[in-house]
């Protein structure tokens, strides 16, 4: 197999898990009793757990000879955290089990960006076209999900977890060996990250991909409250996806034509318009006009953000760079968001979009910044 189909596989795997968990997992937790505000909290919490784990775990994987082993055993623990909360029945229960498979399953993600892009700087890898095999894999698992969901218990979602996880953990015995920081390069220091314009990329990634923050934790919620069915609400889910994949396959040529910061600030901005018109509108055709924007809010953001990173920080540093970043922009902002999210959309219901729009925008103007110095 080549280093681009093992890389496919694993991002199949981990976002066929992703595919289950975004749109389903606030569901299963309200199955399981859950209001509003502990759904929140959870999910804040599920984040920032990534802020003590994926540096240190980063680090870790930096000075390991073969990244694969340790991304295998960090696939096992996840699973086995899901299937802890087999038994469980309340907030109080359920937290731990799910903290420790948020941190485990969270740190494989930027191990594997950091695997991907590694490989792509000599040409052989294109990080778009391996990385949209896992949104391909997203597609399908929310439309199976919300079939499955309809008419049914949301029990099922536990278990399907489960079952990816090991998935998950299989693949990662697959992925390309040698991709540590040996293969790499000399290991570069982290505070030689800590500069004024890296700060404003992660303050810019962070402000838009958080603005995702009650489309991740309420969007199912919201919709089923408006009246759309599980199968409308997996189809705009997927609608989303899709999008996404079209900018994952362009986006080598994209990133020619633009650069990291435009892509960020392409995402700034659709997400801007995204969250304003989804905040007003209430019909399922209305809201498949808006989804595409995902395509803005998140693929070209994510896209400018790991191109950003692959040519701004040393290789034998890319373990390190990639966790970092993850736990800044994925844990610290994001767990933020989603607390707020929580209180936000308890009281205002749809409304609480406009607040993410207001911080897409904001992290729009500070990508422009970044545009202006590529």
């Amino acid at each position: 197999m080549t280093p681009s189909f093992r890389l496919a596989l694993f991002y199949a795997g981990y976002f066929l898990a992703v595919g289950v968990q975004l749109p389903f997992w606030p569901v299963w937790l309200a199955g399981r009793g859950l209001g509003a505000a502990e759904i929140g909290a959870l999910l804040a919490l599920s984040q920032w757990v990534k802020v003590a784990a994926n540096p240190m775990l980063g680090v870790m994987a930096d000075r390991a000879r073969d990244r694969r082993r340790f991304m295998v055993l960090l696939g096992a623990v996840a699973a086995a955290g899901y299937a802890f909360c087999v038994p469980a029945r309340s907030f109080a229960a359920i937290l731990a089990p799910s903290l420790l498979a948020a941190a485990a399953s969270a740190a494989l993600l930027p191990l594997a960006d950091a695997t991907t892009l590694a490989l792509g700087a000599g040409g052989g890898v294109d990080y778009g076209r391996v990385r949209l095999w896992g949104t391909v894999a997203f597609i399908a698992a929310t439309l199976a999900g919300g079939r499955m969901l309809t008419g049914r218990s949301s029990e099922w979602v536990l278990g399907l977890t489960i079952a990816v996880a090991i998935l998950i953990a299989f693949n990662c015995a697959l992925l390309p060996r040698g991709v540590g920081a040996a293969a790499a390069g000399p290991r570069a220091p982290w505070r030689a990250l800590l500069t004024g314009r890296n700060a404003v990329f992660i303050a810019a990634a962070m402000l838009v991909q958080s603005s995702h923050a009650v489309y991740y934790a309420f969007g199912t919620l919201y919709w089923q409250r408006l009246g759309l069915s599980d199968m409308t609400i997996a189809a705009l889910w997927a609608e989303g996806a899709v999008a996404e994949v079209a900018l994952f396959y362009a986006g080598a040529r994209l990133m020619r034509r633009a650069g990291p910061g435009a892509l960020m600030a392409a995402g700034g901005f659709g997400a801007l318009a995204r969250w304003t018109v989804t905040s007003f509108v209430t019909s399922a055709p209305a809201l498949a006009l808006v989804q595409p924007l995902h395509a803005l809010s998140f693929a070209a953001t994510h896209l400018g953000a790991m191109h950003y990173l692959a040519r701004r920080v040393p290789r034998g540093a890319a373990g390190t760079a990639q966790s970092l970043y993850n736990a800044i922009v994925g844990g610290a902002g994001f767990g933020l968001a989603s607390l707020a999210a929580g209180a936000l959309y308890g009281r205002y219901g749809g409304e609480a979009y406009l607040a993410m729009a207001a911080m897409a925008g904001l992290g729009g103007l500070l990508a422009l910044v970044i545009a202006r110095a590529d």
